[in-house]
């Protein structure tokens, strides 16, 4: 007959969690149910908790649902001497860059912005030289086949084919990742507790995505309703009809937005410049 302690011990929650993943789960819903009660239960905090999600969703998404679309990619053409693509190198503030010949469909390579310091050392530079050898993958690659293909290659960024072998957009390591532990901040980032809205200079201002618009009106005057959107992200991001990636500029009223920070879920912060004379319409600039 067992003992007392025996019959009356039951299993913790973190040993049923244990148990459960030592073995291959029948039900991913099942899994994802236990995750959320190991975090209801202070077993894990809510980081880890996103951070498993994001493994789990990354398993079941393919490259086309974060791919850069062509149309939005910054590229190098061959046929550009460096005095003229070194400042939009500057500008984009990108490490890689996928290098074309005549069109978007015709990658030749891959040109990592750190070897242009072999130009500013004065010596011999022939682009062509420089250039990386690009990787194409289909649109149907999973995410998860592909960040392990990163890691075993060292590459960080891919060339994304469609069916018919044109260029259909490109991703990166960093677009990967942020699907698992969320946006990746870089050196380009600011402080989280800094200003929403910081006064850069007489026409510039560096906007936090979530400042309300009431607060925006007020520091830029400004007369955006806040009826159908609260935040000034929510109203650019509408504005561009898409969420839109590091770089992308939009005109809205007498403003010229430019995004700063943003990954494929969210915007986190603009540039803002007040232009002299109202422009009539609302246009995305290229």
């Amino acid at each position: 007959m067992a003992s007392d302690s025996e019959t009356s011990h039951k299993p913790s929650l973190l040993e049923r969690l244990s148990h459960f993943l030592l073995r291959e789960p029948e039900d991913r819903e099942q899994l994802v149910d236990l995750l959320h009660s190991a975090y209801e239960n202070h077993l894990m905090d809510g980081d880890s908790l996103a951070m498993i999600e994001g493994v789990l969703q990354v398993s079941e998404m393919q490259v086309r649902d974060i791919m850069i679309p062509r149309s939005q990619m910054d590229v190098i053409d061959i046929t550009d001497s460096p005095e003229t693509f070194i400042p939009y190198v500057i500008e984009t503030a990108h490490s890689r860059f996928p290098v074309i010949e005549d069109d978007k469909n015709d990658v030749i390579g891959i040109l990592l912005a750190k070897d242009l310091l072999r130009y500013y050392a004065g010596e011999d530079f022939e682009v062509r030289d420089m250039l990386r050898p690009a990787v194409f993958i289909p649109e149907s690659k999973r995410l998860n086949v592909l960040l392990k293909e990163f890691r075993s290659n060292r590459n960080h960024i891919a060339m994304v084919v469609d069916e018919y072998g044109g260029i259909a957009g490109m991703v990166t390591i960093e677009d990967v990742l942020e699907q698992i532990v969320g946006d990746i901040e870089d050196e380009y980032d600011y402080n989280e507790d800094e200003d929403n809205i910081i006064h850069q200079s007489a026409k510039h201002y560096r906007v936090k995505a979530l400042t309300e618009i009431a607060a925006f009106n007020e520091a830029l005057g400004t007369s955006f309703s806040d009826e159908e959107f609260s935040t000034i992200g929510g109203l650019v991001v509408n504005k561009f009809g898409h969420m839109p990636k590091r770089g992308d500029h939009i005109l809205i009223d007498h403003l010229n937005i430019t995004v700063i920070r943003a990954d494929s879920r969210r915007l986190h912060s603009i540039l803002v410049e007040i232009l002299p004379d109202k422009p009539t319409a609302i246009e995305p600039i290229a």
